[in-house]
């Protein structure tokens, strides 16, 4: 947050040539990285904390490479001492973006004030040390309430709101076990797009013989969204455009594999239900958001960001700033495409709107942007046009369904630009500590001294 502020070097600066607190002061500053790298946050971004936290103990020439799962420091230490360097791998990359709020506060408090170095490390090992604030029924209750929200905003009833509740505890639940035992993310997509396509097969067989009207097809479509909500496309998109080409490959890539082991899932479950010949959902390409029910639709954009955002663990405070996200996201999508506009701009001013929104909010909040940023745009993600595609090219609709695959590969990336064009709105605004326009004094420890 507010990046673009430079901090006074330095606040708390160190001996160097004591290696043992060069070796700290390089320790913090990776592991702290570690953490904003893991949650999904930009390269930009995590090059900013981990050379602020490095800047603020006296290590202000520093030469910083993040990679997609590896961060790197080498400090220069005068033309009389050796450089120093530290290395830190990014391991778990499981959301908990309330890790991530505490290693924003940490920052802020390391740009303002002087905070000894044993005291930054004691902040960070609780941060990083602290259970998550919820316990795993807790995110997986959220996950399927997001997956309801998802099929009312899309305009399912009661009936298929209600599978598409079951169906997500199923697939979390036992993706949750299958990870505990180790097996790859990819294949957890897989299960999971089976699993979101076997009960909108059943509910359309039984529509048939008892003749009553549902949609199993949004069941798929809320499924798809909830397995993309949390892939780093934001990410990728923000270190594509801001100048990390290798890292927004490399998520890039992750984000494609995981969405074709979705696509395979649901695929194969299909192709199983033409071979024993079960009646398959119908796509119909009627758009399924309008403004229609618009009350319906803003509180259900609400509610999917806020259980996405207690699904990842956010704090409370996050809750209520992430639907309010959400609401806005959804109810600018919608008036957009109201207009005349296409779904691809439209969802790129929505999410322009929510990177805006989120940016100033979270200086409020005290949250990290990207947690509502992440929050307001997952409601608008196209897990309806993914099916839409598929069904398409496997009845040998090639045209078709290019059409809707393309159509949804465009709007994930308008998503994506939307909210890095909106956060750096929100960071040309100039922050309190700079309104007389230049920093604030450090504020002074009581339990320490100041620096000479």
């Amino acid at each position: 947050m507010n990046a673009v502020v430079k901090a006074p070097t330095p606040l708390s600066s160190i001996d160097l040539t004591d290696d043992a607190q060069v070796a700290e002061v390089l320790d913090l500053a990776v592991r702290a990285g570690e953490v904003v790298l893991a949650s999904g946050t930009g390269v930009i971004d995590t090059t900013t904390t981990v050379r602020l936290i490095a800047t603020t103990y006296g290590l202000s020439s520093c030469s910083i490479d993040v990679t997609y799962d590896a961060i790197r420091i080498w400090a220069d230490r005068g033309p009389e001492l050796p450089p120093a360097s530290a290395m830190r791998v990014v391991h778990d990359r499981s959301l908990n973006f309330t890790s991530l709020a505490a290693v924003n506060r940490l920052s802020r408090r390391l740009r303002t004030g002087i905070v000894p170095l044993d005291e930054a490390r004691a902040a960070l090992d609780v941060t990083t040390s602290t259970p998550r604030p919820y316990r795993d029924w807790i995110a997986t209750v959220a996950r399927s309430l997001m997956a309801t929200a998802i099929a009312a905003l899309l305009g399912a009833g009661m009936i298929v709101a209600a599978v598409s509740f079951a169906t997500t505890v199923v697939i979390d639940r036992l993706n949750r076990v299958l990870d505990g035992h180790g097996l790859p993310i990819f294949f957890q997509h897989v299960l999971g797009g089976a699993i979101a396509t076997v009960p909108a097969i059943a509910l359309a067989s039984l529509a048939t013989r008892l003749q009553i009207e549902v949609d199993p097809t949004l069941i798929i479509a809320a499924g798809i969204t909830v397995l993309l909500s949390g892939l780093q496309l934001v990410g990728a998109v923000q270190d594509a455009i801001t100048g990390a080409p290798v890292t927004a490959m490399a998520r890039m890539l992750e984000v494609l594999m995981m969405t074709g082991g979705i696509i395979a899932g649901i695929a194969l479950t299909l192709r199983i239900a033409y071979l024993i010949d079960v009646t398959v959902p119908p796509v119909s390409f009627t758009s399924g958001r309008d403004i229609t029910d618009l009350p319906v639709k803003i509180a259900a954009g609400a509610v999917a960001a806020l259980a996405f955002t207690l699904a990842c663990y956010a704090e409370r405070r996050a809750l209520a700033v992430a639907a309010c996200s959400g609401a806005a996201g959804t109810v600018c999508f919608l008036l957009v495409k109201q207009a005349g506009f296409g779904p691809v701009i439209s969802s790129g001013i929505a999410a322009t709107l929510v990177g805006l929104v989120g940016g100033l909010m979270a200086r409020r909040a005290l949250t990290p942007p990207l947690v509502i940023a992440v929050a307001g745009i997952t409601p608008l993600l196209p897990g309806l046009r993914l099916y839409r595609g598929l069904y398409s090219v496997i009845h040998d609709e090639l045209l078709a369904g290019a059409d809707q695959l393309l159509a949804a590969g465009g709007i994930g990336c308008a998503l994506a630009a939307g909210v890095t064009l909106g956060e750096w709105f929100a960071r040309t605004r100039r922050p309190h500590i700079l309104q007389s326009g230049v920093p604030r004094r450090p504020i002074t420890n009581r339990r320490s001294k100041p620096a000479d």
